[in-house]
Order: structure tokens, then C-alpha cells, then sequence
């Protein structure tokens, strides 16, 4: 089955936030693309933080809003943009959420996430790394010049960054006026 990436969480989000806003069930495969920490909890428990707790509520609501215009955004980018542009696009969506210049990712598992076959990867990857702008070899990409990279990315990475950016102000507004929690 062919499969494309319409979403990217890192450790901003939350994974299944979609299951508590309504009843539809969400056709969706969510895993982890790259090394790091997850935490982990019952869709249970978490539907009743988000009942009783006001403040979990609007967070994980600001993330599902944010990860609902991201998946449109990027389903739209897969739709109109060349695999250059979105593959710059996804590596620093990805260094966004690693804090990491390398990311351990192979060529199979890019291609799975731009929607593209293998030898496109490795055509686009290739153009980017003849620029200057990536170094890759076997599964470790390593971001070498970010601004540039930026220039080589679609619009979409503009767009996603100032959402991503954006998440949570409200709440880091609160923390650094009162000093604390409300």
C-alpha cells in the first residue's frame, strides 16, 4: 500500500488528540519516524484530563487545531510542490522537532514520507547535497546549511514553521506574566 506523511508531531503535540474531540474514528497510522522519548498514556486517562482539566484541555486543543491546519497543509504541498522543495521542507520540519543538525533516516523511509519512489529521494538528495545545503550518506542526513535549506523548501515549510512557532504563546504568555501556573 502506497503511504505519504500528512502530519508531523514532535514533542509539541499530542498523538490521538483527534480521538477526543468527537466519535469519528481516525483512519490514521501514527509512529514514531525518528530516535527519541514518547511518552505514553491510556486514550482513557487522557479523555479524563481533558474533562476535568481546563487547562490540558485548551493545550491539547491548540495542538490538534495546529496539527488539523499542518495536515492540510501538507497534503496540499504533496499534491503541488516538486519532491526538492519537500524534501527540504520535511528535513527541517524534522530538525524543528529534534533540536538535531543529523537525523537518522534512510532513503526508503523518505521516500515513504514525501509520497515519492527511492530514486527520486536519492535524485533530490543527491541536488541538495551537490548545493551544499545537506550531507547524506547511508541513513544519516546532516543539515549543513539551514538558510539556504530554507530557501530550497516550498512555502509550506513557512507556513507550518509560524503554526508550530505559534503553539502554546497563550499559554507561555500566562506562565511568564504570573510567574507560575494558573
Amino acid at each position: 500500500m502506497a503511504t505519504a506523511e500528512v502530519s508531523f508531531i514532535g514533542r509539541e503535540g499530542v498523538v490521538g488528540g483527534f480521538h477526543l474531540i468527537g466519535p469519528a474514528d481516525v483512519p490514521t497510522n501514527c509512529f514514531m519516524q525518528m530516535e527519541g522519548a514518547g511518552l505514553k498514556i491510556l486514550l482513557s486517562d487522557l479523555q479524563e484530563a481533558f474533562d476535568s482539566s481546563e487547562e490540558i484541555r485548551q493545550r491539547i486543543l491548540e495542538a490538534v487545531q495546529e496539527q488539523a491546519l499542518i495536515i492540510g497543509q501538507i497534503a496540499g504541498c504533496n499534491r503541488l510542490h516538486e519532491a526538492e522543495e519537500r524534501l527540504a521542507r520535511w528535513l527541517l520540519m524534522a530538525q524543528d522537532r529534534t533540536q538535531s543538525n543529523v537525523l537518522n533516516i534512510t532513503q526508503e523511509f523518505l521516500a515513504e514520507m514525501l509520497g515519492a519512489r527511492r530514486t527520486t529521494v536519492t535524485m533530490v538528495a543527491g541536488s541538495l547535497q551537490r548545493s551544499g545545503l545537506i550531507e547524506y550518506r547511508r541513513g544519516h542526513v546532516r543539515i549543513l546549511n539551514r538558510e539556504n535549506l530554507e530557501a530550497a523548501a516550498c512555502d509550506c515549510y513557512t507556513v507550518t514553521k509560524q503554526l508550530y512557532d505559534g503553539l502554546y504563546k497563550d499559554a507561555a504568555a500566562v506562565i511568564s506574566t504570573n510567574g507560575d501556573r494558573r
